[in-house]
């Protein structure tokens, strides 16, 4: 129903009414065909209470106020001690209570550091995807304590020590040592001013110190610093290595990790990221000395994955605006969404947001099974860089362009869109930009058993197995491209309606789809076909 108002001048009318007090999962075919699809079809109760709860105006306005409301440092304290410490609004530590509550943090882990069973990762991607809709800032730590658990598998003494209180539904913000908590976030710091991506460069130092370390050195980027312990990478005798670091000494002081400054980022706003100097800073190992890559390794899989499950998220949520918009908004005595060029661009933007949520939730399956089903896993190994590749670098401009299905009313702050649109760029550089994902693809490419899936993803596509050059660095990005849209062609084959995948062969894959929605050239029942799987009309 339209909203009015009377002011002196005129009558308010011809507005969409907000998109508020809605169903995230219920409203939502195409996710619900892939958690069926993809083996989780057990969840779909609590998946629906969860996207009723996460739907509410309330968790929207709380949003709104993360994001205007920033955090801030305090360094000392009244009294002149260094304490390092920072401040968020009450409604960031809302959205940190309710995802460690519903395990958006660890539910993939079992109480002994141990991965859960299928299907905890594709339960928890259709969780983490609707949450991301709603305030995408807070994920950050939650993403990084579910991946930093599986670093700490290479040392089982101190996983012992910390998986009890990370993996709890149990969100503690009080500044004090972990082990006296009710549980606890972790955080990272790998990256330094002169090397970024290139760890190798790392100049920060660790020193034995009795069965510990002491650090110095700096972070560029240190993430989410008021988590209770970071793993960090340093330079021990033996090479660069992976530490846990935490916030407190196990004397109970405050450890040396000096915050210089909060990072003025372009979004993720309600989230803190800063710089960070180490004076002698308490550090226990993790795996050995000169193994800091590979320990790392562990951890940037799952950590890759939700950049692309996130990004996805802000599309489905961008795409839902538009259409949510159209469908209330009269332009020349039709609505919009019966207007037939717009409905042209909704229905192209709809495809490619159905393939990015097919891919992330074939590829959540991959690790689900990856332990027991070495084809699985080397379909993570290769899809993980490549999903993360094509979805991140899709969400930027599909966000401007569901800015611009809205008009006027969605360049303004009052609209989510802005909020989204700046969140998008992080998930493409974060934990690895572009060229780096490519270049990760390649590696995995040179293996025989990738080679081989590489074909079969086509045979799936339904196309003829394709031929490519693992060496020329060159062409990697239309190669990793290229391999991103025959997986997501193969994954829409199992879980959306032989028309939605047929289009998107047709126009993503059979020939070079145009860099402007709208050019797709989606026959008229496919439009339709896949506007009512957006959101079911009012």
């Amino acid at each position: 129903m339209a909203i009015r108002s009377r002011f002196d001048t005129h009558e308010v009318f011809n507005q969409s009414p907000p998109y508020e007090n809605v169903d995230l999962f219920t409203s939502d075919l195409p996710l619900q065909d892939a958690i069926k699809a993809n083996g989780a079809a057990q969840d779909v109760a609590a998946l629906a209470d969860f996207g009723r709860y996460w739907g509410t105006a309330d968790m929207f306005a709380l949003a709104r106020s993360a994001n205007e409301n920033p955090p801030k440092l305090h360094t000392f304290d009244a009294q002149g001690f260094r304490r390092d410490t920072v401040e968020f609004h009450p409604a960031y530590h809302r959205f940190m209570s309710e995802s460690v509550a519903a395990g958006l943090h660890a539910s993939t882990w079992t109480n002994s550091g141990g991965r859960a069973a299928p299907p905890a990762e594709v339960a928890r991607s259709a969780r983490f995807y609707m949450a991301a809709q709603v305030e995408t800032g807070h994920l950050c730590p939650i993403t990084m304590t579910r991946a930093a658990l599986a670093a700490l598998t290479a040392e089982p003494p101190l996983a012992a020590k910390v998986v009890p209180k990370a993996v709890t539904r149990s969100y503690d913000a009080a500044f004090r040592p972990f082990w006296e908590k009710s549980g606890m976030t972790l955080g990272m710091g790998m990256t330094e001013k002169q090397g970024g991506t290139d760890v190798r460069a790392n100049t920060s130092t660790a020193t034995p110190a009795d069965d510990a370390y002491s650090i110095t050195g700096h972070k560029w980027f240190f993430s989410a610093p008021m988590s209770d312990a970071f793993l960090v990478l340093a330079q021990a005798p033996g090479g660069l290595t992976c530490f846990l670091m935490p916030r407190f000494r196990t004397d109970g002081s405050v450890n040396a990790l000096r915050l210089q400054r909060l990072k003025d980022k372009l979004g993720n706003r309600s989230n803190a990221s800063s710089e960070v100097e180490f004076t002698d800073a308490f550090a226990w190992r993790v795996g050995e000395e000169g193994g800091g890559l590979r320990t790392i390794l562990q951890m940037v899989q799952l950590t890759r994955l939700d950049c692309a499950v996130a990004s996805a998220g802000l599309m489905r949520m961008a795409l839902v605006q538009a259409v949510h918009h159209c469908r209330h908004r009269s332009v020349f005595q039709k609505r919009l969404a019966d207007q037939p060029m717009m409905r042209a661009v909704l229905a192209d933007m709809a495809l490619d947001t159905e393939a990015a949520m097919a891919l992330v939730f074939r590829l959540s399956r991959a690790l689900d099974r990856a332990a027991d089903d070495p084809r699985e896993a080397a379909y993570a190994r290769l899809m993980t860089p490549a999903a993360k590749y094509w979805v991140c670098k899709l969400a930027p401009a599909f966000l401007f362009e569901a800015m611009e299905c809205l008009g006027g009313n969605g360049y303004v702050e009052e609209s989510i869109l802005p909020r989204l649109y700046r969140e998008a760029p992080v998930n493409a550089i974060w934990e690895g930009s572009g060229n780096v994902m490519c270049l990760d693809v390649l590696r995995a490419l040179k293996r025989e058993a990738e080679g081989a899936l590489f074909a079969a993803v086509s045979r799936e596509a339904g196309l003829e197995p394709e031929k490519f050059d693992a060496a020329d660095e060159a062409a990697a990005r239309p190669v990793v491209g290229r391999l991103a849209l025959l997986a997501s062609a193969a994954a829409l084959k199992s879980s959306a309606p032989p028309a939605v995948t047929d289009a998107f062969v047709r126009t993503r894959l059979a020939r070079q789809h145009s860099a402007l929605y709208g050019a797709g050239d989606i026959d008229g029942a496919t439009a339709e076909l896949l506007l009512r799987r957006v959101l079911p009309e009012p």
